[in-house]
């Protein structure tokens, strides 16, 4: 046997091997699994995509908002840090005829996030909207106050910290049903007051809810709404009883007009608000409302849900103009029989999309007319900046 008839065994040796080894060792690969992208949902606006393996559309949403408020009406009084210096440490309050206040800054930092679902069913749309904000605040502190063995009503004023989170809105729709944590119908059906920020100065109460309510839609722009009511805080009903708000209106390319009453379960009153809007031209918009309540002693201020207003009636007139894509003017006058009257104006500017600036000056003038009246005009202005996504 020569060299070359030895290479050549060897080499056929070790290919017969490998063939061997290479048949025993055969795996069967595994298939790789289908990959699901999201896609995008338009059916019910801008932003919705489909939840993977299901035929519901979701959202999610919001804003960030950071207000600046100063001025008797809306700014902050707080105690001067050095009349305490030093108390933490020796435990002796401070001594003096008085404690010493200044006006400072009133601010207020949200995140507000919202999600939404929606859905389509035999029974007509299934949807869900969510609402939850946190929030660092300028809130005033109440601690009683020891000075020289007196205790003080007042406390140390501004106190920045951060609020509890609250659940705004959590609600399920299917078709014009709607049942879940709401604002109450009575707001939420004709709009709020104006697109100026302090819009209820006058009219404070009455807001957060859970409801059951059903919206009915007919043609021509005719709607309708009633709404069964928990209402909340002092408000909450007290007996199986709900609150019952109801309203109709009516909205054409030229405004709307509408009607809203709401009767509080607890208190046995009723109040009712009649509105009307106008679009006079595509850029200047008007709208004047006007409130009554069945009970408005003063004596009886804020017991009505649906009538914080002092007095038995209250209104409303404002209006926006448009300026161009960017920039609105929005101004608002609401004043009560109690001779309550708040006066309010802004600009809206959108700097870039989905940033918007918005100074406003509000005048506000209570009356001794109802409880705690202070009989006085005081100004204040507020700055805001909000991002919404």
């Amino acid at each position: 046997m020569n060299i070359k008839s030895l290479l050549i065994g060897s080499a056929a040796a070790l290919t017969a091997a490998s063939g061997a080894q290479g048949a025993d060792a055969v795996v069967a690969a595994a298939e790789a699994e289908p990959v699901e992208f999201v896609r995008v949902c338009d059916a019910y606006g801008a932003g919705y995509l489909y939840i993977p393996g299901t035929e519901t559309c979701f959202r999610i949403s919001g804003y960030l908002r950071y207000d600046i408020s100063v001025g008797d009406a809306l700014g902050m009084t707080a105690l001067d840090r050095r009349d305490y210096r030093g108390t933490l440490a020796t435990g002796v309050p401070p001594t003096g005829d008085d404690l010493d206040y200044h006006d400072t800054w009133n601010k207020r930092m949200r995140f507000a996030l919202r999600t939404h679902t929606a859905s389509e069913t035999e029974l007509g749309t299934l949807r869900t909207y969510t609402e939850t904000r946190f929030q660092w605040d300028t809130n005033n502190n109440t601690t009683q106050i020891l000075q020289m063995d007196d205790q003080r009503d007042k406390g140390f004023g501004a106190w920045a910290q951060n609020d509890d989170v609250t659940l705004n809105f959590a609600y399920i729709e299917l078709g014009g049903l709607r049942i879940g944590k709401d604002e109450t119908a009575f707001r939420t059906f004709l709009g709020y007051a104006g697109n100026v920020i302090n819009d209820d100065k006058i009219e404070p109460e009455g807001y957060d809810t859970t409801l059951i309510s059903y919206t009915f839609t007919a043609g021509s722009g005719i709607s309708a709404i009633i709404s069964l009511e928990q209402g909340n805080e002092w408000w909450t009903i007290d007996s199986y009883t709900p609150h019952v708000v109801v309203g109709a209106k009516w909205a054409q390319g030229w405004g709307s007009i509408g009607v809203v009453g709401g009767y509080d379960a607890n208190m046995e009153e009723y109040a009712i608000k009649a509105r009307a809007d106008l679009n006079v031209t595509d850029e200047f918009s008007l709208f004047v409302m006007g409130g009554w309540q069945s009970q408005g002693g003063y004596d009886y201020y804020q017991d009505n849900f649906y009538a914080s207003w002092a007095g038995d009636w209250i209104g409303w007139v404002g209006g926006t103009y448009q300026f161009n894509k960017q920039t609105s003017f929005n101004a608002q006058v609401s004043y009560d029989q109690a001779k309550q009257m708040a006066v309010a104006a802004n600009v809206a500017y959108e700097l870039v999309p989905g940033l918007v600036i918005t100074p406003e000056v509000l005048y506000v003038r209570d009356t001794v007319e109802i409880p705690d009246g202070i009989d006085d005009d005081v100004w204040g202005g507020i700055l805001r900046f909000q991002r919404s996504f």
